[in-house]
């Protein structure tokens, strides 16, 4: 960092990435500061300066400065991290020392120590202060040290898991072999093999993922598993609601099988079986997309050549992909925050909880980076076919397809705690062909 560079930070003050500290700052408030910025998104700290951003300097020993500095970030940091260190001389001829601390930190939460115990601090704006129990999952789930999703649920039970979606998944979608209905001891060494259970001292508790999809009731112990969605009359949320749901179940559909596990009442297909031949009980990513078409209208127009053709407000495979990657994404460690699904007169809204996971931006988002938060989650999705295997969803149905289907751009937004994917909507249902057709009604 240059001379310049440093007087433009001490000019702007401190934020959420910048830390003023006195050179005579305590061993322990040093490192409960780099811990916070570690936890957020790296930053600097400035050695030598005062609160208002005056420079009073590095008054220690300067063949000792570094030391212990480094000593600081190995001894009272747990883990323990090794900075990037420089000094600055500035106009007055004070001395401003300049922790620099990575923004892609692998191994949250980090944790500053205070007496004989190790605390996880968190950057609140220009605050450090001790992590909640919340935050501090979170931070596990982005250093993906503990992936939230292979997590057990503490107090289920394997009676939660509906096996019909269960027997579902791995006879008729991964076409494998699976324990008999009956055979519960099968059944849980079976799952715990699998990784959607996990034994707790003699009691085996389904996993985080395993509820997510094959739970009869995952809401009863993940309250933050579901989808409220809301269809509002204008542009603006508002009272004028013209449709409401609260989405629950597990995230997929139930589908019909190949065989008859189940006896009669479990209808038997005819043939091969290449892809489910009917839905029996719909999961939450297809309750949401019916809402979006209760909520939504179907245009019909005649094009140039006098055929008559029909568009929806919105492709479906775009809608399909905003919602299955806010299931298979969003921040499940967020707990109480539904996924939200807002249809207004001009747009449609899909709000993820949670930032976007590990180094993933908007900008990388839309030329097909994959990041992962919930691995299991993602997977079985794509076993099902609601995820591409190249991890092109949003530049190819989200982007592309809203360009294709009227011309307009998606919006992804990162915000402090929510992802959007926003889509507008195009008044003219000619707009798709390319032609001015003659609207002739839903």
């Amino acid at each position: 960092m240059n001379r310049a560079g440093l007087a433009e930070l001490l000019r702007k003050g401190e934020n959420s990435g910048v830390e003023f500290k006195r050179d005579a700052v305590t061993p322990g408030k040093l490192a409960r500061e780099m811990a916070a910025l570690l936890n957020l998104e790296g930053g600097v700290i400035l050695l030598g300066v005062e609160d208002d951003g005056t420079a009073s300097g590095l008054k220690r020993d300067p063949k000792k400065r570094e030391e212990w500095v480094m000593e600081v970030a190995r001894t009272h940091l747990r883990p323990g991290v090794i900075p990037f260190w420089e000094t600055e001389e500035m106009r007055d001829g004070s001395v401003v020392g300049v922790i620099s601390l990575p923004a892609d930190a692998p191994d949250k939460p980090y944790k500053a120590k205070r007496g004989s115990a190790w605390m996880t601090q968190v950057r609140v704006g220009t605050t450090t202060r001790d992590a909640t129990d919340d935050e501090e999952m979170r931070l596990y789930a982005q250093s993906r040290r503990l992936l939230y999703d292979h997590k057990p649920v503490p107090g289920a039970t394997l009676e939660d898991y509906d096996m019909r979606r269960l027997v579902n998944y791995f006879h008729d979608i991964r076409r494998q072999d699976c324990p008999d209905l009956t055979d519960t001891e099968g059944w849980t060494r079976f799952l715990l093999n699998l990784g959607l259970a996990h034994d707790d001292r003699g009691r085996t508790l389904p996993s985080v993922a395993g509820l997510l999809l094959f739970g009869k009731r995952p809401n009863r112990h993940l309250p933050q598993a579901g989808i409220s969605a809301v269809a509002f009359g204008g542009a603006q949320k508002d009272y004028d609601i013209k449709a409401r749901a609260v989405l629950r179940g597990p995230l997929v559909s139930l589908f019909a099988p190949r065989e008859d596990p189940f006896g009669s009442a479990y209808p038997k297909l005819a043939g091969s079986f290449a892809e489910p031949a009917a839905v029996i009980e719909v999961g939450v990513i297809e309750k949401a997309l019916d809402f979006v078409a209760r909520a939504t209208d179907v245009h019909g127009f005649v094009d140039r050549t006098g055929r008559r053709r029909e568009r929806w407000d919105y492709p479906l495979d775009a809608i399909r992909e905003a919602v299955v990657n806010a299931v298979a994404h969003r921040d499940y460690t967020i707990g109480l925050t539904d996924i939200e699904l807002a249809v207004y007169s001009d747009r449609l809204e899909v709000i993820s909880p949670g930032r976007l996971p590990n180094t993933a931006t908007v900008e990388k988002l839309r030329l097909g980076y994959r990041s992962p938060r919930n691995d299991v989650i993602r997977d079985l999705l794509r076993d099902y076919g609601y995820i591409e295997a190249l991890g092109l969803g949003i530049p190819r149905k989200i982007i592309a397809g809203m360009r294709r289907h009227n011309g307009t751009e998606p919006e992804l937004i990162e915000e402090e705690s929510r992802f959007t994917v926003r889509l507008w909507k195009e008044c003219s249902p000619a707009a798709a062909d390319g032609s001015a057709g003659e609207d002739v009604g839903g």
